[in-house]
């Protein structure tokens, strides 16, 4: 059976668990390893390689068509637990059929930027914000695949985590 992932089917936003934010375009957080470049004998070049459990800043973008009381809420310099809920649409070519799984996407994060937009008759104003995300969960199908909470010591990627043995020899 082949199992094609095809499209997001669609996805909902919310705030603390329960509050729905409404309709936001969403650029989710990159996962850029820390790296530092190494080079020497017994090595033919550079190679620049990650640090265990290290990333650097992560941000996610929500792109709203107004401005509204749920991206003024945002702003608030606190931490916002958001969570990102949408369906999958995959086709089994064995079978002809469409099915859908679900994925969540878990963040808290701290304001970094407000963009009410602008102001223009009968047009979208382009509201945004931008947040610092220091905790990012992803789960497809109910499976967590990534954890990386930058506060607490973990990067957990398909259920290792990449930081445990540093935590002990950390004494934390």
């Amino acid at each position: 059976m082949k199992q094609i992932d095809e499209k997001l089917i669609n996805y909902s936003v919310y705030r603390d668990g329960t509050e729905w934010l409404g309709t936001a375009d969403v650029q989710l957080p990159a996962i850029e390893a820390l790296t530092e470049t190494v080079k020497g004998a017994g090595i033919a070049g550079e190679v620049d390689t990650p640090t265990l459990g290290h990333f650097g800043a992560m941000s996610v973008t929500l792109n709203w068509r107004t401005m509204n009381a749920s991206n003024l809420r945002l702003s608030q310099q606190k931490t916002h637990a958001l969570d990102f809920r949408g369906a999958v649409q995959n086709y089994n070519s064995a079978t002809g059929q469409f099915t859908s799984v679900g994925v969540k996407v878990s963040v808290r994060a701290m304001p970094k930027k407000t963009d009410p937009g602008k102001l223009e008759a009968a047009a979208a104003m382009g509201s945004s914000n931008e947040l610092e995300v220091t905790y990012l969960k992803i789960m497809v199908d109910g499976k967590k695949l990534v954890e990386i909470d930058k506060f607490n010591f973990i990067a957990e990627f398909d259920g290792v985590d990449a930081l445990a043995a540093v935590r002990e020899q950390l004494g934390m």
